[in-house]
């Protein structure tokens, strides 16, 4: 058998099974992220930015690292403000940061980069 046939064989095993993994989001191949979470003995929603006020960060955010742990991703200097709408600014804050390869959202990199996202606001992002 070559390997066409053997992956053709595969795909109609997995479309014909009644076990598809209900979690799994067949569109897009990548599994649906879970919305709460436990970190410390409480109840936390994943990947839902908050304000941390009277802490070393202006922001932090719950998320699930690569060994399935929640950790606490904090980003912002409480002392400067976000001055995205000027698109000079956004331009040249991105490219600073890379933001086009911010891909890891375990860092702070990537949610400083998601706050400068044309389109977006701070306040959407924190409901």
């Amino acid at each position: 058998m070559k390997y066409d046939q053997i992956a053709e064989a595969y795909i109609q095993l997995c479309e014909d099974s009644a076990w598809i993994d209900e979690d799994f989001d067949t569109s897009s191949t990548e599994y649906v992220e879970l919305a709460e979470a436990e970190y410390q003995g409480k109840e936390v929603e994943l990947n839902k930015p908050f304000r941390t006020p009277g802490a070393k960060r202006k922001f932090a955010v719950y998320v699930k690292n690569g060994e399935g742990r929640v950790v606490v991703v904090r980003f912002g200097d409480p002392n400067m403000s976000i001055k995205r709408d000027d698109p000079e600014r956004r331009k040249s804050f991105r490219a600073r940061h890379s933001c086009d390869t911010a891909k890891d959202k375990t860092t702070p990199r990537y949610w400083s980069c998601r706050f400068w996202e044309a389109g977006t606001s701070v306040s959407d992002l924190l409901k």
